[in-house]
């Protein structure tokens, strides 16, 4: 009977956890703190054939959109190449941003990166090599809270720039993707612990 009521008790405190994290990261997607920085860090998403996936697309608007206002000089594009992908995410980023008038020499691309950890990690390193003080961090809304804690972990003085737009617009949409940050939000939380 002991036995029982600590599982429950555990089971109970689980979830009251879950929720927890999955109401902060939905309360941190609301955080936008534009500001003026050196260069944006635009989180890579899939590629479809040489083309950005519509997330991605996005992203990398957004990202273009700050260059083109004045909020930063450069862009910093990040994403590999995945299985059945001639390019990589941030060279086809690239490209879309050189087509929308963002001259080359203002962009830097990572292209080893496979998952948000290493967009980070690579991206930190591109920052310190180029003297890169501040970024703003581009990505989905529900991505920001897990991906600016990376950013605090790699020494990066980092603000939230979510995209003001989304392709996850439906609620089952939405709520996938919140579940899928709240499994990866925890699952980081713990590697870290190690």
């Amino acid at each position: 009977m002991m036995k029982y009521k600590k599982f429950y008790i555990l089971l109970i405190f689980m979830v009251i956890y879950i929720l927890y994290v999955s109401v902060s990261i939905y309360s941190y997607s609301n955080i936008n703190d534009l500001r003026k920085a050196d260069a944006a860090i635009v989180l890579g998403a899939a590629v479809w054939g040489e083309e950005p996936s519509p997330v991605f697309e996005e992203r990398i608007n957004h990202g273009i959109w700050l260059y083109m206002n004045g909020y930063v000089d450069k862009i910093i594009f990040t994403g590999g190449k995945g299985e059945n992908t001639s390019i990589s995410e941030s060279a086809a980023a690239k490209c879309y941003a050189i087509e929308h008038s963002v001259p080359e020499n203002d962009i830097f691309i990572e292209e080893k990166s496979t998952i948000t950890q290493e967009n980070i990690l690579y991206a930190s390193k591109i920052v310190k090599e180029n003297n890169i003080s501040s970024v703003l961090l581009v990505s989905d809304p529900l991505h920001m809270k897990r991906a600016m804690l990376m950013c605090k972990d790699y020494d990066l003085t980092a603000y939230t720039s979510p995209t003001p737009t989304t392709m996850y617009k439906t609620t089952k949409n939405k709520i996938i993707f919140l579940s899928r940050e709240v499994f990866f939000y925890i699952g980081y939380q713990i590697y870290r612990l190690f």
